[in-house]
């Protein structure tokens, strides 16, 4: 065994390295969203209906939770993964060109809005353990404090909560 402690604190060292070269290119790729499409904690972000999409949106939420609120990357991880579902909807279910992204904070609290033209209500369906599809709400359901979907004159708008530890 002597001597192998050296390669142990070697492979650390790199797997820091790769973590922060990892947080650096997401952090310019989510500047790069944010740059192209807006800051959806400022306003509504439009996105086109694509799949594509889903990953602008994921990488807008992360950089807003992280970069301009602060928290966590445990609440960045739930925040994009409910995004990633709720966009996901939006695309596959109304038929919509585009949707909008909205992310709001107040004290204690994290908001996610996604809107879209269809008036057509997100319904949680049952989950059972062989399922490959269907999971979305249901992990909307089970990350987050609260969620629901508000209809407006002309679409609705599909949204979550969740609880965070302000600073």
């Amino acid at each position: 065994m002597a001597g192998l402690e050296g390669v142990e604190q070697s492979r650390q060292r790199s797997n820091a390295s790769a973590v922060r070269l990892t947080a650096a290119l997401e952090d310019e790729q989510g500047l790069k969203a944010l740059e192209l499409y807006g800051n959806p904690a400022e306003g509504d972000v439009i996105l086109p209906s694509m799949p594509e999409s889903a990953r602008e949106a994921r990488r807008l939420a992360q950089y807003v939770v992280i970069r301009f609120w602060g928290f966590s990357p445990q609440v960045a991880e739930h925040t994009v993964l409910l995004v990633s579902e709720l966009v996901g909807n939006a695309v596959r279910h109304t038929g919509a060109r585009s949707f909008g992204l909205r992310m709001h904070r107040r004290r204690g609290w994290i908001r996610v809005e996604v809107r879209d033209p269809s008036r057509g209500l997100p319904c949680l369906m049952p989950v059972h353990e062989l399922d490959t599809t269907g999971r979305g709400l249901f992990l909307v359901d089970k990350l987050s404090d609260r969620w629901g979907a508000d209809l407006l004159p002309r679409g609705k708008i599909t949204w979550f909560e969740m609880r965070v530890a302000d600073r």
